[in-house]
């Protein structure tokens, strides 16, 4: 897997996701790009919210599965 890491795109410099691309590699990670961008991103801890609705698919999920039987 080779992983693109670079300053112009600081808003992805995100710890979490790194981390993510990192470990998804099976048998070898490349990261590709500036040195600084890879620090940006180990240091930076700050996840910002996640605004999906799974929590409400999977309450109504199991609602209606649970009604069924």
């Amino acid at each position: 897997m080779v992983i693109p890491i670079m300053t112009q795109h600081f808003t992805m410099l995100q710890r979490n996701l790194l981390y993510t691309g990192v470990t998804q590699g099976r048998k070898l990670v490349v990261l590709v790009g500036q040195p600084k961008a890879v620090a940006m991103a180990v240091k930076n801890v700050t996840g910002r919210r996640r605004w999906s609705r799974l929590a409400q698919w999977l309450t109504a999920d199991a609602a209606r599965t649970l009604g069924g039987v």
